[in-house]
Protein backbone atom coordinates (compact mmCIF):
# COMPACT_ATOMS: atom_id res chain seq x y z
CA UNK A 1 0.00 0.00 0.00
CA UNK A 2 1.51 3.28 -1.05
CA UNK A 3 1.10 6.30 1.33
CA UNK A 4 0.78 9.88 0.61
CA UNK A 5 2.64 12.25 2.50
CA UNK A 6 0.84 15.91 2.95
CA UNK A 7 3.55 18.45 2.65
CA UNK A 8 2.01 21.62 4.78
CA UNK A 9 1.13 24.59 3.06
CA UNK A 10 1.65 22.90 -0.43
CA UNK A 11 -2.31 23.91 -1.22
CA UNK A 12 -1.33 27.42 -0.62
CA UNK A 13 -0.28 28.15 -4.18
CA UNK A 14 -2.73 27.08 -5.55
CA UNK A 15 -5.20 29.00 -3.27
CA UNK A 16 -3.62 31.53 -3.63
CA UNK A 17 -3.76 31.33 -7.97
CA UNK A 18 -7.89 30.67 -7.15
CA UNK A 19 -7.81 34.24 -5.00
CA UNK A 20 -6.54 35.55 -7.53
CA UNK A 21 -8.50 34.32 -10.71
CA UNK A 22 -11.37 34.94 -8.46
CA UNK A 23 -10.84 38.68 -7.72
CA UNK A 24 -10.24 38.93 -11.70
CA UNK A 25 -13.61 36.62 -12.53
CA UNK A 26 -15.74 39.96 -11.83
CA UNK A 27 -13.44 41.70 -14.57
CA UNK A 28 -13.06 38.79 -17.36
CA UNK A 29 -17.11 38.24 -16.55
CA UNK A 30 -18.08 42.26 -17.69
CA UNK A 31 -15.79 42.35 -20.49
CA UNK A 32 -17.37 39.51 -22.10
CA UNK A 33 -20.66 40.84 -20.97
CA UNK A 34 -19.57 44.48 -22.93
CA UNK A 35 -18.44 41.72 -26.32
CA UNK A 36 -21.94 40.45 -26.37
CA UNK A 37 -24.06 43.19 -26.04
CA UNK A 38 -21.53 44.86 -28.94
CA UNK A 39 -22.49 41.71 -30.90
CA UNK A 40 -26.67 41.85 -29.92
CA UNK A 41 -26.75 45.43 -30.71
CA UNK A 42 -24.59 45.92 -33.61
CA UNK A 43 -27.19 43.27 -35.45
CA UNK A 44 -30.60 44.61 -33.75
CA UNK A 45 -29.85 48.46 -32.97
CA UNK A 46 -29.32 50.25 -36.60
CA UNK A 47 -26.66 52.84 -35.97
CA UNK A 48 -25.13 51.58 -32.78
CA UNK A 49 -21.69 50.76 -34.39
CA UNK A 50 -21.60 53.72 -36.49
CA UNK A 51 -18.44 56.31 -35.65
CA UNK A 52 -20.80 58.52 -34.02
CA UNK A 53 -22.58 56.68 -31.63
CA UNK A 54 -19.58 55.15 -30.53
CA UNK A 55 -17.99 58.89 -29.54
CA UNK A 56 -21.46 59.54 -28.64
CA UNK A 57 -21.28 56.89 -26.44
CA UNK A 58 -18.13 57.84 -25.26
CA UNK A 59 -19.24 61.00 -24.57
CA UNK A 60 -21.87 59.54 -22.09
CA UNK A 61 -19.64 57.17 -20.23
CA UNK A 62 -17.20 60.61 -19.51
CA UNK A 63 -20.32 61.91 -17.71
CA UNK A 64 -20.57 58.84 -15.27
CA UNK A 65 -16.78 57.87 -15.25
CA UNK A 66 -15.00 60.79 -14.25
CA UNK A 67 -16.78 60.88 -10.88
CA UNK A 68 -17.09 57.01 -10.68
CA UNK A 69 -13.15 56.72 -10.18
CA UNK A 70 -13.49 58.74 -7.21
CA UNK A 71 -17.08 57.48 -5.98
CA UNK A 72 -14.93 54.22 -5.85
CA UNK A 73 -12.44 54.98 -3.58
CA UNK A 74 -14.69 56.35 -1.51
CA UNK A 75 -16.78 52.88 -1.19
CA UNK A 76 -13.17 50.75 -0.69
CA UNK A 77 -13.13 53.02 2.48
CA UNK A 78 -16.45 51.66 3.19
CA UNK A 79 -18.26 54.81 2.91
CA UNK A 80 -21.16 56.13 -0.05
CA UNK A 81 -21.68 59.51 -1.85
CA UNK A 82 -24.93 59.56 -3.15
CA UNK A 83 -24.68 63.53 -3.63
CA UNK A 84 -23.30 63.18 -7.31
CA UNK A 85 -26.12 63.69 -9.26
CA UNK A 86 -27.05 67.39 -7.65
CA UNK A 87 -23.44 68.22 -6.75
CA UNK A 88 -23.06 67.84 -10.89
CA UNK A 89 -25.67 70.33 -11.96
CA UNK A 90 -25.15 73.16 -9.10
CA UNK A 91 -21.40 73.15 -10.35
CA UNK A 92 -23.02 73.69 -14.43
CA UNK A 93 -24.75 76.43 -12.49
CA UNK A 94 -21.96 78.28 -10.95
CA UNK A 95 -19.55 77.80 -14.03
CA UNK A 96 -22.67 79.45 -15.99
CA UNK A 97 -23.37 82.09 -13.48
CA UNK A 98 -19.78 83.10 -12.66
CA UNK A 99 -18.81 83.10 -16.33
CA UNK A 100 -22.04 85.34 -17.49
CA UNK A 101 -23.55 87.19 -14.74
CA UNK A 102 -20.86 87.40 -12.15
CA UNK A 103 -17.94 89.01 -14.37
CA UNK A 104 -15.66 86.43 -13.15
CA UNK A 105 -14.85 85.89 -16.75
CA UNK A 106 -14.24 82.08 -17.61
CA UNK A 107 -10.90 81.31 -15.97
CA UNK A 108 -12.28 82.86 -12.92
CA UNK A 109 -15.57 81.02 -13.05
CA UNK A 110 -13.95 77.71 -13.43
CA UNK A 111 -12.02 78.31 -10.96
CA UNK A 112 -14.31 79.10 -8.42
CA UNK A 113 -16.81 76.00 -9.14
CA UNK A 114 -13.59 73.78 -8.92
CA UNK A 115 -12.47 75.17 -5.41
CA UNK A 116 -16.12 74.94 -4.47
CA UNK A 117 -16.24 71.63 -5.14
CA UNK A 118 -13.37 71.15 -2.76
CA UNK A 119 -15.25 73.09 -0.42
CA UNK A 120 -18.46 70.76 0.26
CA UNK A 121 -16.88 67.50 -0.37
CA UNK A 122 -14.77 68.51 2.26
CA UNK A 123 -17.32 69.25 4.28
CA UNK A 124 -18.79 66.41 3.91
CA UNK A 125 -16.11 64.29 5.06
CA UNK A 126 -15.29 66.37 8.23
CA UNK A 127 -18.42 65.91 9.72
CA UNK A 128 -18.49 62.05 8.43
CA UNK A 129 -14.80 62.02 10.18
CA UNK A 130 -15.42 64.50 13.22
CA UNK A 131 -18.83 63.78 14.43
CA UNK A 132 -18.80 60.54 12.99
CA UNK A 133 -22.12 61.24 11.34
CA UNK A 134 -22.66 58.43 8.62
CA UNK A 135 -21.46 59.16 4.95
CA UNK A 136 -25.06 58.33 3.50
CA UNK A 137 -26.55 60.87 6.12
CA UNK A 138 -24.25 63.53 5.04
CA UNK A 139 -24.19 63.53 1.82
CA UNK A 140 -28.02 62.71 1.63
CA UNK A 141 -27.55 66.22 3.13
CA UNK A 142 -25.72 67.63 0.28
CA UNK A 143 -27.69 66.29 -2.11
CA UNK A 144 -30.85 67.74 -1.26
CA UNK A 145 -28.86 71.25 -0.09
CA UNK A 146 -27.09 71.63 -3.83
CA UNK A 147 -29.93 70.51 -5.39
CA UNK A 148 -32.16 73.27 -4.29
CA UNK A 149 -29.48 76.14 -4.54
CA UNK A 150 -29.34 75.15 -8.25
CA UNK A 151 -33.03 75.63 -9.21
CA UNK A 152 -33.05 78.35 -6.58
CA UNK A 153 -30.42 80.38 -8.15
CA UNK A 154 -32.00 79.75 -11.63
CA UNK A 155 -35.54 79.39 -10.98
CA UNK A 156 -34.77 75.91 -13.01
CA UNK A 157 -34.06 77.57 -15.97
CA UNK A 158 -30.91 77.12 -18.01
CA UNK A 159 -28.40 80.18 -17.83
CA UNK A 160 -26.53 80.42 -21.27
CA UNK A 161 -22.93 80.23 -21.19
CA UNK A 162 -21.14 83.19 -22.96
CA UNK A 163 -19.12 83.02 -26.13
CA UNK A 164 -15.72 80.91 -25.16
CA UNK A 165 -13.08 79.18 -27.07
CA UNK A 166 -11.92 77.53 -23.83
CA UNK A 167 -15.70 75.98 -23.37
CA UNK A 168 -15.84 75.10 -27.14
CA UNK A 169 -13.05 72.93 -26.70
CA UNK A 170 -14.27 71.49 -23.13
CA UNK A 171 -17.21 70.83 -24.88
CA UNK A 172 -16.20 69.28 -28.26
CA UNK A 173 -13.62 67.44 -29.21
CA UNK A 174 -9.60 66.98 -29.83
CA UNK A 175 -8.67 65.29 -32.44
CA UNK A 176 -12.27 63.58 -32.98
CA UNK A 177 -12.36 62.38 -29.38
CA UNK A 178 -14.75 63.98 -26.97
CA UNK A 179 -13.03 65.66 -24.97
CA UNK A 180 -14.72 64.92 -21.67
CA UNK A 181 -13.74 61.35 -22.78
CA UNK A 182 -10.25 62.41 -23.01
CA UNK A 183 -10.47 63.62 -19.32
CA UNK A 184 -12.12 60.60 -17.70
CA UNK A 185 -9.49 58.39 -19.78
CA UNK A 186 -6.44 60.96 -17.86
CA UNK A 187 -8.06 60.80 -14.63
CA UNK A 188 -8.76 57.17 -14.88
CA UNK A 189 -5.25 56.50 -15.52
CA UNK A 190 -4.15 58.81 -12.15
CA UNK A 191 -6.81 57.03 -10.23
CA UNK A 192 -5.70 53.83 -11.05
CA UNK A 193 -1.94 54.60 -10.25
CA UNK A 194 -2.90 55.98 -6.91
CA UNK A 195 -5.44 53.60 -6.27
CA UNK A 196 -2.18 50.89 -6.82
CA UNK A 197 1.11 52.10 -5.81
CA UNK A 198 0.52 55.14 -3.43
CA UNK A 199 0.52 55.04 0.19
CA UNK A 200 -2.49 57.14 0.09
CA UNK A 201 -4.24 54.50 -1.97
CA UNK A 202 -3.26 51.17 0.23
CA UNK A 203 -4.51 53.43 3.22
CA UNK A 204 -7.61 53.41 1.50
CA UNK A 205 -7.91 49.89 1.33
CA UNK A 206 -6.57 49.67 4.52
CA UNK A 207 -9.17 51.58 5.91
CA UNK A 208 -11.94 49.91 4.35
CA UNK A 209 -11.15 46.60 5.41
CA UNK A 210 -10.64 47.78 9.17
CA UNK A 211 -10.95 51.56 10.53
CA UNK A 212 -10.33 50.71 13.88
CA UNK A 213 -7.85 48.57 12.74
CA UNK A 214 -5.89 51.36 10.59
CA UNK A 215 -6.03 53.93 13.14
CA UNK A 216 -4.39 51.74 15.65
CA UNK A 217 -1.77 51.42 12.68
CA UNK A 218 -1.40 54.96 12.78
CA UNK A 219 -2.86 55.99 9.57
CA UNK A 220 -5.02 59.50 10.00
CA UNK A 221 -8.24 58.01 9.09
CA UNK A 222 -9.73 61.44 9.40
CA UNK A 223 -7.66 63.02 6.90
CA UNK A 224 -8.03 60.54 4.36
CA UNK A 225 -11.91 60.33 4.62
CA UNK A 226 -12.11 64.15 4.25
CA UNK A 227 -9.66 63.70 1.12
CA UNK A 228 -11.93 61.30 -0.56
CA UNK A 229 -15.28 63.28 -0.05
CA UNK A 230 -13.32 66.65 -1.23
CA UNK A 231 -11.96 64.42 -4.58
CA UNK A 232 -15.56 63.62 -4.90
CA UNK A 233 -16.44 67.23 -4.58
CA UNK A 234 -13.89 68.15 -7.24
CA UNK A 235 -14.67 65.64 -10.08
CA UNK A 236 -18.53 66.53 -9.35
CA UNK A 237 -17.38 69.95 -10.27
CA UNK A 238 -15.35 68.96 -13.12
CA UNK A 239 -18.11 66.86 -14.45
CA UNK A 240 -20.24 69.97 -14.00
CA UNK A 241 -17.92 72.03 -16.09
CA UNK A 242 -17.76 69.67 -18.92
CA UNK A 243 -21.58 69.30 -19.18
CA UNK A 244 -22.18 72.96 -19.00
CA UNK A 245 -19.75 73.46 -22.04
CA UNK A 246 -21.34 70.29 -23.96
CA UNK A 247 -25.04 71.74 -23.19
CA UNK A 248 -24.04 75.18 -23.99
CA UNK A 249 -25.82 76.25 -20.55
CA UNK A 250 -25.86 75.57 -16.36
CA UNK A 251 -29.15 73.71 -15.45
CA UNK A 252 -30.28 73.08 -12.33
CA UNK A 253 -31.85 69.82 -13.68
CA UNK A 254 -28.97 68.19 -15.17
CA UNK A 255 -27.32 65.13 -14.39
CA UNK A 256 -30.62 63.93 -12.19
CA UNK A 257 -29.90 60.19 -11.13
CA UNK A 258 -26.62 60.36 -12.14
CA UNK A 259 -25.42 59.49 -8.45
CA UNK A 260 -27.40 56.09 -9.40
CA UNK A 261 -25.92 55.31 -12.73
CA UNK A 262 -22.28 56.55 -11.15
CA UNK A 263 -22.76 54.00 -7.95
CA UNK A 264 -23.95 51.11 -10.55
CA UNK A 265 -21.49 51.34 -12.15
CA UNK A 266 -18.29 50.79 -8.90
CA UNK A 267 -20.91 48.00 -8.00
CA UNK A 268 -21.13 46.23 -11.24
CA UNK A 269 -17.45 46.86 -11.56
CA UNK A 270 -16.84 44.38 -8.18
CA UNK A 271 -16.33 47.35 -5.60
CA UNK A 272 -17.38 45.93 -2.39
CA UNK A 273 -20.30 47.45 -0.60
CA UNK A 274 -18.72 46.81 2.70
CA UNK A 275 -15.27 47.92 1.98
CA UNK A 276 -11.95 47.21 1.66
CA UNK A 277 -12.22 45.41 -2.18
CA UNK A 278 -12.63 46.98 -5.56
CA UNK A 279 -10.84 48.15 -8.88
CA UNK A 280 -10.96 50.91 -11.20
CA UNK A 281 -10.97 48.70 -13.92
CA UNK A 282 -13.67 46.91 -12.60
CA UNK A 283 -15.57 50.29 -12.45
CA UNK A 284 -14.17 51.39 -15.40
CA UNK A 285 -15.87 48.12 -17.16
CA UNK A 286 -19.04 49.02 -15.49
CA UNK A 287 -19.23 52.36 -16.82
CA UNK A 288 -18.77 51.18 -20.27
CA UNK A 289 -21.74 48.32 -19.26
CA UNK A 290 -23.70 50.84 -17.74
CA UNK A 291 -23.31 53.33 -20.96
CA UNK A 292 -24.06 50.58 -23.38
CA UNK A 293 -26.70 49.50 -21.76
CA UNK A 294 -28.60 52.85 -21.90
CA UNK A 295 -27.26 53.48 -25.48
CA UNK A 296 -28.95 50.84 -26.98
CA UNK A 297 -32.13 51.05 -25.07
CA UNK A 298 -32.50 54.31 -26.40
CA UNK A 299 -31.57 53.12 -30.13
CA UNK A 300 -34.04 50.30 -29.42
CA UNK A 301 -36.44 52.62 -28.82
CA UNK A 302 -37.36 51.21 -25.39
CA UNK A 303 -39.80 53.54 -23.53
CA UNK A 304 -37.63 55.92 -21.39
CA UNK A 305 -39.86 54.68 -18.07
CA UNK A 306 -39.21 51.13 -18.53
CA UNK A 307 -35.16 51.75 -19.39
CA UNK A 308 -35.27 53.14 -15.18
CA UNK A 309 -37.01 49.64 -14.65
CA UNK A 310 -33.76 48.01 -16.12
CA UNK A 311 -31.30 49.82 -14.70
CA UNK A 312 -32.84 48.91 -11.52
CA UNK A 313 -33.10 45.41 -11.93
CA UNK A 314 -29.45 45.51 -13.03
CA UNK A 315 -28.18 47.25 -9.64
CA UNK A 316 -30.20 44.66 -8.26
CA UNK A 317 -28.80 41.72 -9.62
CA UNK A 318 -25.24 43.37 -9.42
CA UNK A 319 -25.22 44.08 -5.75
CA UNK A 320 -26.22 40.36 -5.68
CA UNK A 321 -23.27 39.08 -7.46
CA UNK A 322 -21.24 41.40 -5.23
CA UNK A 323 -22.39 39.71 -2.08
CA UNK A 324 -22.23 35.90 -3.48
CA UNK A 325 -18.59 36.81 -4.76
CA UNK A 326 -17.65 38.19 -1.43
CA UNK A 327 -19.12 35.21 0.42
CA UNK A 328 -17.48 32.44 -1.55
CA UNK A 329 -14.03 34.75 -1.08
CA UNK A 330 -14.42 34.66 2.70
CA UNK A 331 -14.93 30.78 2.01
CA UNK A 332 -11.90 30.56 0.54
CA UNK A 333 -9.96 32.25 2.58
CA UNK A 334 -11.34 30.04 5.83
CA UNK A 335 -10.11 26.94 3.77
Amino acid sequence: MTTTTAVPGAAAPARRGLGRYGRRLNEIGLLAAILLLYVVLGASASGFLSLDNQLGLLRNAATIGIAAWGVTLVIVAGEIDISIGPAVAFASVLVAKGAAEWNLGVAGAITLTLLLGVAWGALAGWLRARFNVPSFITTLGLWSVLGGLALYMTDALPVPLPESAVFDVLGGSVLGVPTSALVMLVLFAVFAYVARYTAYGRSVYAIGGNAAAARLAGLNVTRVRVVLFATTGLLAAVTGILLAARLGSGNGGAAAGLEFDVIAAVVIGGTALAGGRGSLLGTFLGVVFISVIANGLVLLGVNPFFQDVVRGLIIVAAVLVNVLVNSRSAANRLT
